[in-house]
């Protein structure tokens, strides 16, 4: 093991590189069929390319058991947001083999919400725009009533220590019954499986699929049928056939052409990334815009209505008024009352006498006082806690009340 970390059961999560200076992140989501050394051959590729890379390696059992994937996709995801939380950045994840049944799909399931176990709001949210890309090296594979006898047959089980023919028997035992086991017990996880897959187009994010016509264990014709299917759904899909290579092989028999199609992956998914801030920096400034722009509103009307107050509370028309006699001879009102005038709403028209005929001349002189001598001023009242004072003096005209403001 060159990294640290752990999972469930015989499973491991660790880091192959992790420095403060990357580019993003790729996770690497293998299989027990994978071996270590050949997985530290993709560390070193990513890590020449500048992106930091956090490993899964699924037990045997994952692929079949779901408990046991989902474990081991949150404890991967708990490492990831807590790198995340510090500095966020694109994160890329890549499946080799039975990686994407062992481990991936549940970590799909996770991030989008649809998964009985899920991380909080805010981690959920981080995750999903944080994961730019997707990368699928002799993957996915179907789960079908022969998954046992072809990974039975394939080169890494043969590969194990003792006699070909008694390790080729023991794998084909095992195989058998996991297929029986599979076929009655978790033939319901095979169509779960593939909608999350195609689901993940959801996230709008590109894939990159490498496959071989010579792979024993991954079926092309069902690879081709998985990036056609992610194209009608709207996906971005570059598909990439590498001649001869086997299950999982395809770096190691054709580097130059496997790093040009992963570099142009990585530059795209920087890209995705980059985008998605910018737009969610754009939404956020929009946002305050609107805010400042319903404050500004707010604090307009509320000035509106303190003037309306104060007009209400000092206005002239309270107040018992009348015009002075040099205001009389000018034949016009102050500039206060006109100012006062062009604030009132307008009143409909009432009937009105001429302070120029000889009727409103002997009402002027009969209802003006020459002098205040004598009157009686009491204070009856209050208006906007102001006191009002009222008046009274014998008059000869005691029939008549001036009920509103004379406008002579």
């Amino acid at each position: 093991m060159f990294g640290g970390g752990g999972g469930g059961g015989d499973s491991s999560v660790y880091w192959g590189r992790k420095e403060s200076d990357c580019k993003g992140i790729v996770v690497l989501c293998s299989w027990v069929s994978v071996q270590e050394s050949h997985l530290r051959s993709y560390v070193d590729l990513y890590s020449s390319l500048g992106w930091n890379s956090l490993v899964s390696q699924a037990d045997f059992l994952s692929a079949f058991y779901p408990e046991r994937a989902s474990s081991l996709s949150l404890v991967l995801l708990n490492e990831l947001v807590e790198e995340l939380s510090i500095r966020p950045c694109p994160v890329v994840f890549v499946a080799f083999s039975v990686g994407s049944k062992a481990c991936l799909y549940k970590i799909f399931q996770i991030i989008q919400g649809t998964h009985e176990r899920h991380l909080g709001l805010e981690e959920s949210r981080l995750l999903r725009n944080c994961v730019s890309a997707q990368i699928y090296d002799s993957s996915p594979v179907d789960f079908t009533a022969d998954l046992g006898a072809r990974f039975a047959l394939a080169p890494t089980i043969l590969k194990l220590p003792g006699p070909v023919k008694l390790v080729s028997w023991v794998a084909r035992g095992i195989a058998s019954g996991l297929d029986g086991l599979y076929l009655t017990r978790f033939e319901s996880q095979r169509s779960e499986y593939w909608q999350t897959l195609y689901s993940s187009v959801d996230l709008k994010i590109p894939f990159l699929i490498l496959c071989s016509e010579n792979d024993a264990v991954a079926s092309f014709q069902g690879i081709c049928h998985f990036a056609h299917r992610l194209q009608k759904l709207g996906g971005d899909v570059k598909l990439v056939k590498l001649n001869g290579s086997p299950h999982t092989g395809h770096y190691e028999h054709y580097p130059i052409q496997y790093r040009v199609a992963v570099t142009n992956l990585l530059e795209k998914a920087s890209s995705v990334y980059l985008q998605r801030i910018r737009q969610l920096g754009d939404g956020m400034e929009a946002g305050q815009d609107e805010i400042s722009e319903l404050v500004h509103d707010l604090q307009k009307a509320a000035v509106n209505s303190n003037q309306s107050l104060r007009r209400v509370a000092v206005g002239p028309g309270d107040h018992f008024f009348m015009p002075s006699s040099s205001e009389y001879h000018n034949g016009g009102e102050s500039s206060s009352l006109q100012d006062e005038q062009k604030e009132k709403p307008v009143l409909p028209s009432t009937p009105s006498i001429s302070a120029h005929t000889v009727l409103g001349q002997i009402l002027f002189d009969a209802c003006v006082p020459k002098n205040v001598e004598g009157w009686d001023i009491r204070f009856s009242g209050s208006l906007n806690g102001q006191p009002i004072a009222s008046a009274r003096r014998r008059s000869p005209f005691h029939g008549i009340r001036s009920n509103r403001r004379s406008r002579l």
